[in-house]
């Protein structure tokens, strides 16, 4: 073990090194592996790292996260190095909608606007008026006049919270995450059975049954930000659950259990100290987006940022 340490010290040491070198910032959704998260400039869900994308002083953006998020934050400072250290991290969610069958949708509804989840790709983002992550589609959504119908792209369960906040009818993709997707009722209610004094919080990608049945429903940072106000002693997490290691760093004095142990996404896995170091030395994988599609994307993220 301590030999470990010390090869991991190293190996911290020398990204450090790399990233002044580089003049470099790393990114990291919450999500992350411990390790990642500690070296990483700035750590955040989804919004928060788009926000940070668009403003941040640096050459080089390491995005320990996924491949859309790399993407977005690429359209979002097209002047920057973007690197994501495993170009394999893709999204399950993200891979359920096209570009051209979002262009086929939209035209089946006349006058709809187009609310994109930023779990897309970037051929997606461009066929869409806005974008959303799950911190602010509440705030989108109420921002588009109720007279223009919205197509709701690509997570159903995310739209079908929204739209019961909201009380208005929206077309739904027929996406979803798998993650989140795959927390039953029947789970959370035996998470609340083994820890009844502690608090239910869940993600609005969850089916609305389990979101209908939380205590409280959240993006990443809106969780932790209710834990840390909460005078509640302990907490049921309805997420990934790496955001559990985020929670008991923010919160040392309460307590965090999984709503089931499954829920852990194996493309947010994928980056290591290893492949971080890597990506500095050689300035790769560095993500690249087709300028057309990038024009159209920005404007779409931008209209985003402005709904916080």
């Amino acid at each position: 073990m301590p030999q470990e340490t010390g090869m991991m010290n190293e190996l911290v040491q020398e990204i450090r090194e790399l990233k002044q070198k580089r003049g470099a910032v790393i990114l990291a959704h919450y999500y992350q592996f411990p390790e990642i998260k500690e070296i990483a400039d700035f750590v955040g869900d989804s919004l928060q790292l788009a926000q940070q994308a668009a403003s941040v002083d640096a050459d080089v953006i390491v995005f320990c996260g996924v491949y859309f998020m790399a993407e977005s934050a690429k359209i979002l400072s097209p002047e920057k190095t973007v690197l994501l250290p495993d170009k394999s991290a893709g999204c399950y969610l993200a891979n359920q909608a096209t570009g051209e069958a979002v262009r086929k949708r939209k035209a089946e509804i006349p006058g709809c606007v187009v609310v994109t989840y930023v779990n897309s790709s970037a051929d997606v983002k461009a066929e869409s008026d806005i974008v959303c992550t799950s911190s602010n589609a509440l705030k989108v959504v109420n921002s588009i006049p109720e007279d223009r119908p919205v197509l709701f792209v690509p997570d159903r369960n995310l739209g079908s919270y929204i739209s019961k906040k909201t009380g208005r009818q929206m077309y739904f993709w027929d996406g979803c995450c798998n993650i989140h997707d795959n927390l039953t009722l029947q789970e959370v209610e035996a998470a609340r059975s083994a820890h009844p004094a502690a608090l239910v919080m869940v993600h609005p990608e969850c089916r609305p049954e389990v979101t209908e049945a939380a205590d409280y429903v959240a993006s990443t940072g809106g969780m932790l930000k209710f834990a840390q106000e909460s005078s509640a002693r302990s907490f049921i997490v309805g997420t990934e659950q790496g955001l559990i290691d985020s929670l008991r760093k923010l919160c040392p004095d309460k307590e965090f259990y999984p709503a089931a142990q499954h829920m852990t996404c194996p493309d947010m896995k994928f980056t290591t100290l290893e492949k971080v170091k890597e990506s500095l030395e050689k300035l790769e994988p560095s993500i690249q987006v087709d300028p057309d599609i990038a024009e159209k994307a920005s404007k779409a993220l931008s209209r985003m940022l402005e709904i916080v």
